[in-house]
């Protein structure tokens, strides 16, 4: 018999190592009663990924990891791993499992701690993980959840040098590249082949520019991406795989996250990793072949790496010879370096620029542009001209129209340069038109001079006419909107399109699609009622869910409450209030849009037993603070003072993250800069929830919000509604049990009986405790919002001592005292003030 080729010998002897000690199966998951230990992986359902422990080096001394790989494939196979900075010595020893705090926690017979999810560190309550299990996914996600089925923790957040993509259907990672909560992300390479300890390559956004990704060799910049242009989404055809990667920036919570994958399935397996020689590759699995193979790998010459060519320089990639070559107009600082292929130095301009005697503008085609732009916002071309023109310290701009800005209102892009220019290529068939700022008497093909003669002329006539239009169009257009304007406050406005053709800048939405979206206001799209009308579900054509509120024909306060919406529409933007899409008027017909929030409201989940066990405690206290959050906004923080005047459960709604929304604005004041409280003859709101000077002499300010608060505060501690425990003995209201409890040094007794064995008790007492601080009888006595905030998110803020509240009770509850009122006039309350005990 022949003796095995040298290639193959060396092949089963690296697969070997991987191959230790993978000789047993759990499934995949991992539970708190099975620890796994070297000898067992655990392996996603599809059998692509495995997790367990193994080791590359074929030295006598061998470090031990636990990862997750690509369970068939022999080659270059980790994607994740778990210690990478404290390698396992004996792995006989080593067990990853549970831990009393339901962290995941790798560690040895001697106690050593290798490596941990920490996820109590991060402010998780233990009690969210108990019962739960680890999954290894078929995206290569390893996922600790709770019982309750809550990620705790997932490998996703925490990538290693490896991305994975969306394929085949499966959601894949995301890079986080801007911190407004969070820490960027950025993939770390290995230290080598066969060394998985973070190695000296990064790869992530610039920490003060997420359009522009880097590599980093430690703190120095390696190499820099293109600027990302135009699209959230870019697509890019591979020939070699006969189908289209994307790669796309998605806002999630705020932050914006880069991605890629296929959008087809069927294709082999695809990764973004960085190299540990720091290269960035993107490549796919070639299954024929039996091997890696790149569709990208940067930078792949010498040239291409960051600053290479020096200030001034370009990398021209269009040629057979890649080579550094200065821009139309410059020399080199240094001809004998250039002549020797050391362009460190860079180029000096030919002639010194005369500021403002004629200056124009040389373009230079698919050029990768240059590192440190200043961003200008909501530009023209002709304004992003004149940002450089008349800045003598400009060197060079681009412009470019694009959607990814379109998140913040700004569909343009004015990229300037100040100084030097560092970093650039030209590029073959893509890359941005860049222009450098010359002197128009040397541009010797002549068009710098065309633009010095044709856009000052260009730009002095459409300022003209814009001026001119205008004036015109402010003439009439003013006049128009006022009456418009009255129509609106009087509830007369008869159709929507007043208000369009009044370019009163207010979304609108027609009767037509929003027919198509409700099914024609179908009962199965009903998601509930109220005093002013039903709500249902829509999908417009574009798949965007909404849900719609038909105020109800011929009713005074269904115009009044429209009349509120519309005018705080454009002035109220938080994360915890509910975001109002538009709105229609068709002859009788008043409609509201707001976003969809697929939780519906905090009332219908708190109080309803099957769907109450997804509150647990973690959950309500982030609900908790993000209805303060929200409310401080209104009081405080937005543009307006606004007082809200009708907070209560079923206004709270809740998204699929479960975040706490504000909603229902048509009972709402507007309050002067200087105005503390108003009065009123006609008062409006919720039993229960209203403060005792609103109720009896329909007095209103920010403390009657603060009020509200209190009482939903409560009720989202006790799992109780505000007269639920009318049915006890003694206790008018929740608001009194509550008194009672804390008086008797039992309030640990109010907290509702589903959360008590999870939940941080410090932290319910202390709801509680501030709970009846806003519910106090004098308006005085209650805390503003801004105190309330802090006294939620710290902890050793000392709370001062409530005093009894006063109590109320409407004299004509249901039977089943549920029943929740609105109150519209004075004259048709009853009120009962009861003695405090």
């Amino acid at each position: 018999m022949d003796p095995l080729p040298l290639h193959t010998i060396i092949w089963l002897v690296c697969w070997s190592f991987w191959l230790f000690p993978f000789c047993a199966s759990s499934g995949s998951r991992l539970l708190p009663d099975k620890p796994l230990s070297a000898g067992s992986t655990i392996t996603s359902d599809d059998g692509t990924f495995a997790l367990g422990f193994f080791s590359l080096s074929s030295s006598s001394t061998k470090h031990y990891y636990v990862g997750i790989w690509y369970k068939n494939i022999p080659e270059d196979n980790c994607v994740w791993v778990a210690n990478r900075a404290m390698p396992i010595t004996d792995p006989s020893s080593a067990t990853l499992a549970f831990t009393s705090e339901s962290d995941l926690a790798l560690s040895d017979t001697n106690g050593q701690l290798l490596w941990t999810t920490n996820i109590s560190a991060a402010g998780n309550s233990s009690s969210e993980a108990t019962g739960g299990i680890a999954t290894l996914e078929n995206n290569g996600n390893f996922i600790l959840q709770s019982s309750h089925g809550i990620i705790l923790w997932q490998s996703f957040d925490y990538p290693t040098d490896t991305l994975l993509p969306h394929m085949n259907l499966l959601p894949g990672m995301n890079l986080r590249l801007t911190h407004k909560t969070h820490a960027l992300q950025r993939l770390i390479s290995w230290r080598s082949p066969q060394d998985p300890s973070p190695g000296n390559f990064l790869y992530g956004a610039d920490p003060d520019e997420f359009r522009q990704r880097f590599i980093w060799n430690g703190s120095t910049p390696y190499m820099r991406g293109s600027i990302w242009n135009k699209n959230l989404v870019v697509g890019q055809y591979v020939e070699s795989i006969k189908s289209t990667i994307y790669y796309e920036l998605r806002t999630i919570d705020d932050e914006i996250y880069a991605s890629f994958g296929l959008p087809v399935p069927g294709v082999s397996l695809l990764q973004m990793k960085i190299d540990y020689s720091g290269k960035i590759k993107t490549r796919v699995w070639n299954s024929s072949r039996s091997k890696w193979t790149d569709l990208w790998s940067g930078p792949n010459q010498e040239c291409n790496k960051f600053g290479y060519c020096g200030p001034f320089g370009y990398c021209d990639n269009t040629q057979p010879i890649v080579t550094c070559k200065c821009l139309d107009g410059f020399e080199p600082n240094n001809k004998q370096d250039w002549t020797a292929s050391r362009f460190s130095q860079g180029c000096h301009r030919m002639e010194a620029l005369r500021c403002g005697q004629g200056d124009g503008f040389l373009n230079m085609l698919t050029m990768k542009v240059p590192s440190q732009f200043l961003y200008v916002k909501n530009r023209s071309l002709d304004e992003c001209i004149a940002e450089c023109t008349s800045n003598c310290s400009c060197t060079a701009f681009t412009y470019t129209n694009m959607s990814i800005d379109a998140i913040n209102g700004d569909e343009t892009r004015c990229l300037l340069w100040i100084g030097d220019l560092i970093d650039m290529e030209k590029l073959i068939g893509q890359g941005e038109t860049l222009y450098i700022r010359v002197n128009g008497l040397s541009d010797k093909k002549g068009k710098s001079i065309v633009l010095k003669i044709t856009l000052p002329v260009v730009s002095s006539l459409l300022m003209i006419i814009c001026v001119w239009l205008v004036w015109i169009c402010n003439l009439g257009g003013k006049q128009r909107n006022k009456k418009i304007w009255k129509k609106l406050m009087s509830g007369t406005l008869s159709t929507s399109v007043e208000l369009r053709d009044g370019n009163m800048k207010y979304p609108f939405i027609s009767f037509k699609e929003i027919i198509l979206a409700t099914n024609n206001f179908s009962s199965s799209n009903m998601l509930g009622h109220g005093g002013f009308g039903n709500v249902y579900k829509g999908t417009l054509e574009d798949s965007t869910e909404i849900a719609v509120k038909r105020l109800s024909k011929g009713s005074g306060q269904g115009v009044m409450e429209f009349r509120n919406e519309v005018i705080l529409i454009a002035k109220l933007q938080h994360q915890n209030l509910v975001r109002l899409l538009g709105f229609c008027i068709h002859g009788d017909e008043k409609l509201l849009i707001y976003e969809y929030l697929s939780n519906k409201s905090l009332h219908a989940m708190l109080f309803d037993a099957t769907r109450k066990s997804m509150l647990d405690w973690p959950i309500r206290f982030e609900i908790i603070k993000g209805v303060a959050r929200g409310l401080l906004y209104l009081h405080q923080d937005s543009r307006l003072k606004i007082i809200h005047r009708d907070l209560k459960a079923s206004n709270i709604l809740l998204d699929a993250e479960m975040c706490p929304k504000i909603s229902d604005f048509g009972m709402a004041r507007i309050f002067g800069g200087n105005q503390q409280q108003e009065n009123t003859n006609r008062v409006v709101g919720t039993y229960g929830y209203m403060s005792p000077e609103y109720v009896l002499k329909g007095v209103f300010s920010v403390k009657s919000d603060v009020y509200s608060f209190g009482v939903l505060l409560l009720e989202i501690v006790s799992g109780s509604k505000i007269s639920s425990v009318l049915l006890k003995a003694d206790f008018s209201s929740i608001i009194a049990y509550a008194w009672s409890l804390w008086k008797d040094g039992n309030t640990k007794d109010f907290v509702d009986s589903p959360i008590v064995g999870g939940c941080s008790l410090d932290e319910t007492l202390r709801c509680i405790h501030i709970g009846l601080l806003c519910v106090q009888g004098s308006p005085n006595a209650r805390p503003l919002m801004s105190s309330i905030v802090s006294f939620l998110e710290n902890g050793d803020i000392s709370l001062p001592t409530p005093k009894e509240p006063m109590y109320f009770v409407e004299n004509n509850y249901c039977a089943d005292g549920a029943a929740e009122n609105t109150v519209n006039s004075a004259n048709t309350m009853s009120i009962t003030v009861l003695e405090g005990r």
